[in-house]
């Protein structure tokens, strides 16, 4: 049975990725044999990265101990899954080479049986600097990837796998759009189904324009139909594709091979966005080439069809995927026309604004034609950041509005409702809150993001999710959608080292706000610990708010909004002291509970801060 590509089984959460490949530095310049991947495996397990199933409870409550796990404790939670494993009982090695798999399949490291030692690749080192940028990282991936390649069986020429697909990809949706257009419709881009259906489907840089028609086709059938009759229409045709593309003529396992092209499509989307060369439209149901990356995607087309790499071996493709990238658009005549582009962008959007921001007139007054490919380079890299910086204070400006402010608050208060990737979009609609506030020096939020300004993935573990800046104190902002004890496992140590960092960088008044759609107990229990106590020596200021009591807040704002008396930041400040007042006089979470939303209950109605 054929089967789709896919990248569910190569790239997982990219800071589960980085954490796994920090936790692999040590391993460097060793065999990487059999004791080396038990190791290997053991080292994950006491970072709290691997936690195998089935754990009796003496063994689980070291995932659960606030305290760091030691090496001795990591070593009996492998002796218990070697015991129950069958297959790690013959090859113990097995845990820690599936775990290194996909560093492996990334280029990120080196690890294989004909390589005398380990190592990092120069890519490796790159996703493992403090400042890396995640988007940079997975076009790099991206732009390399192909199949088959002599790393991956999976994917074979002989089960007719010959494709880049992230450029096939670039390729069906651009000429999807010509087509589109020649028939007199606007182009746009791709729908999120036939996403789904079509992209990991065509396996052969030959088919691509097979799906072309084939997506044209489908559409050409909807047209003067009524919904319904759409619906229809288009569930016969996928029905069709699925059983045809899957060899499965009685759709046994139609139901499972939908679901397979779902999950397929839904990641595959959700990390080709990181790269910046895709965005989203049309209320979030299109995918289309990104425009503001016109020079680089069209020089992509320009390069390559789609058709997969060759490589004379595994030690070929290796240096392949540890060599310097070089990108079509990296010649100096593209560099300076997306160069210019990026000042007429930064200039228009700065014309628009009723009070113009002031930039660097540095990135401006450079003559780009006495720069170097590197200076060039350097340049456009900046100009972004401060297109992204104008795009951000645009946000601010535009939620001063009430009826703007007011719709943002209902997309919070429908959180769980969205089809969006609600953890990114949760960050998001907080940043946008934040900016609503309206008396902040700066709200910076620390997701990626694409040329768009809209947030492409979460912020790294590594920083805050949001930082923000008043005249008299400063703020990280937390933000999680988990509830369950997941909450307080994921996120209590890291949201109290993380305002520990920047209470180290930042001098003043420092606080921390936790937001999520519910406060677990030990996560409330935690931060009142380092609240009344302490964190590494010295107390801290956690505020934790469930989203309800968040919206309480930003309903009374709402109001001063159309009233036109606008929060100020010391009646912020005021709200933040009072909470922070009850967290460390009460007892439990229960407590805690009715003591803050009687507060902000009255104040949400009154405004009175009492």
């Amino acid at each position: 049975m054929k089967k789709p590509w896919s990248i569910s089984t190569t790239v997982r959460n990219p800071d589960r990725i980085r954490d796994f490949l920090k936790a692999l530095e040590k391993f460097e310049g060793v065999k990487f044999d059999e004791e080396q991947q038990i190791k290997y495996q053991i080292a994950l397990i006491q970072n709290k990265l691997y936690k195998p199933t089935c754990l009796p409870s003496n063994l689980e409550d070291y995932y659960n101990s606030i305290e760091n796990m030691t090496h001795k404790q990591a070593i009996e939670i492998f002796g218990h899954m070697k015991q129950k494993s069958t297959v790690l009982d013959d090859d113990p090695g097995l845990r820690g080479r599936t775990s290194i798999a996909p560093l492996s399949k990334m280029g990120l490291v080196v690890s294989k049986k004909t390589i005398s030692k380990l190592y990092i690749t120069k890519f490796g080192k790159n996703f493992l600097d403090d400042h890396f940028d995640i988007g940079n990282i997975f076009l790099e991936y991206f732009f390399k990837w192909t199949l088959p390649n002599p790393d991956n069986k999976n994917f074979s020429a002989k089960n007719g796998f010959n494709i880049r697909p992230f450029i096939a990809t670039l390729h069906i949706i651009n000429n999807v759009n010509k087509e589109w257009k020649k028939l007199g419709y606007e182009p746009i881009g791709i729908s999120k189904q036939e996403f789904n259906y079509f992209i990991p489907t065509t396996i052969n840089y030959k088919d691509i324009t097979k799906t072309v028609e084939e997506i044209i086709e489908l559409r050409n059938s909807l047209q003067g139909k009524s919904r319904e009759e759409q619906n229809k229409i288009k569930k016969e045709f996928f029905i069709y594709k699925t059983k045809s593309f899957f060899e499965d003529p009685e759709g046994e396992h139609l139901e499972v091979n939908f679901q397979n092209l779902k999950d397929y499509g839904d990641n595959a989307l959700r990390y080709f966005r990181i790269t910046r060369f895709f965005y989203i439209r049309g209320g979030g149901f299109y995918i289309d080439l990104e425009p503001r990356r016109h020079v680089e995607i069209k020089s992509l087309l320009n390069c390559s069809n789609g058709e997969g790499l060759e490589f004379d071996d595994l030690n070929a493709y290796l240096e392949f995927l540890d060599s310097e990238v070089v990108y079509p658009w990296d010649t100096s005549i593209k560099l300076k026309t997306i160069i210019q582009d990026l000042r007429n962008n930064i200039h228009e959007i700065n014309s628009s604004l009723e009070v113009p921001k002031i930039v660097k007139n540095i990135c401006f007054e450079l003559n780009i034609e006495k720069l170097s490919l590197e200076e060039l380079k350097s340049l456009a890299s900046e100009l972004r950041k401060i297109r992204i910086d104008l795009l951000e204070y645009k946000n601010h400006l535009k939620l001063t509005d009430a009826g703007e402010f007011e719709d943002v608050i209902k997309e919070l208060a429908n959180i769980h409702g969205s089809d969006k990737l609600k953890s990114v979009y949760l960050e998001y609609l907080i940043t946008l809150c934040l900016h609503a506030i309206n008396d902040a020096l700066k709200i910076q939020p620390n997701y990626p993001v694409g040329d768009d300004n809209e947030p492409t993935f979460t912020a790294p573990s590594n920083v805050p999710d949001i930082e923000c800046f008043y005249k008299n104190f400063n703020m990280i902002c937390e933000v999680t959608m988990l509830s369950s004890r997941d909450q307080w496992i994921n996120e209590g140590q890291p949201v109290m080292r993380h305002l520990r960092d920047f209470e180290l960088t930042h001098s003043g008044d420092n606080i921390c706000l936790f937001i999520a759609p519910k406060i677990h107990r030990d996560t409330f229990n935690t931060f009142s610990f380092s609240n009344k106590y302490e964190y590494e020596g010295k107390k801290q200021r956690i505020i934790p708010l469930n989203i309800n009591q968040f919206i309480k807040i930003l309903k009374r704002v709402l109001i001063k909004k159309k009233q036109a008396r606008p929060i100020s930041y010391s009646e912020i400040k005021d709200i933040f002291d009072k909470l922070y007042s009850i967290v460390i006089r009460v007892e439990s979470v229960d407590a805690w509970s009715d003591k803050s939303n009687e507060f902000l209950n009255n104040y949400m109605k009154t405004g009175v801060l009492s």
